[in-house]
């Protein structure tokens, strides 16, 4: 039980990578906070939640684009519990556009929860996180390997990156570990609703395919003591897909 009398923010947690980051978490003795766009998705999850093993199940209805939402879910989370060990910054979107169509929205909207989410939660995190405490952030093979109309997702992911290794250096003094994710082709609906992926531009192997369970073991043993030592680094989690492309 690694995570017994222990607090996890989970955003983008209603479903696919998320859900399963929540579960894993619960089902290692974690009190969770699920944050998401909406809080109706979330709260139908709680009784799914606390059955997997969590004493107790906060919602926080939260644009991670919008830092007075995440100030308010970082807060509500720490009135509730008192502790905050663990943040992990999985809340995503994906847009497919051609660099010549892309609109300064289109690179906001993106921006805005993919990047602007991680940060914002690092920052609320870093001014009430403990010593021992733990910052996950998912990114994506995007951020080395990407493939066409997806500019503003893969420049995200690649900042996150680099957020997480700045995070590392500013966090150690304070005792708060930052480290990344790199999840491959995952079988969630943002892999197959992929148009590069339903036309057959990009070719998916079924063995390549993990499952969200994979992302939510490899979440949990960087936000636990387990990763003590561990800090700035990035996880590939894709079966080795990378390695291929």
């Amino acid at each position: 039980m690694r995570f017994q009398n222990k607090t996890a923010i989970v955003t983008g947690s209603s479903g696919g990578i998320g859900l399963a980051i929540v579960k894993q978490l619960a089902s290692e003795g974690a009190r969770i906070v699920m944050v998401d766009r909406s809080d109706d998705r979330a709260s139908a999850m709680i009784e799914e939640v606390k059955a997997a093993g969590a004493p107790d199940v906060l919602v926080s209805k939260c644009d991670v684009s919008v830092e007075a939402d995440v100030a308010a879910a970082v807060n509500a989370a720490q009135e509730r519990f008192g502790r905050i060990d663990l943040i992990v910054n999985n809340a995503g979107v994906m847009e497919f556009i051609a660099i010549e169509d892309l609109t300064g929205d289109d690179w906001t909207k993106v921006l805005g929860v993919d990047l602007m989410g991680v940060f914002y939660f690092t920052k609320h995190g870093f001014r009430t996180m403990k010593p021992g405490s733990a910052i996950v952030n998912i990114a994506s093979i995007h951020a080395e390997q990407t493939e066409a109309l997806a500019a503003p997702y893969a420049a995200a992911k690649a900042a996150v990156l680099s957020l997480t290794r700045t995070a590392s250096i500013e966090g150690k003094p304070k005792g708060i570990r930052s480290n990344a994710i790199l999840p491959g082709a995952i079988d969630t609906p943002m892999l197959w609703d992929n148009p590069n992926v339903k036309s057959g531009v990009e070719k998916i192997d079924k063995a390549d395919v993990g499952r969200p369970e994979d992302i939510a073991t490899a979440v949990a043993f960087l936000g636990s003591d387990d990763a003590a030592f561990i800090t700035g680094t990035t996880l590939n989690v894709d079966g080795g897909r990378l390695a291929k492309l």
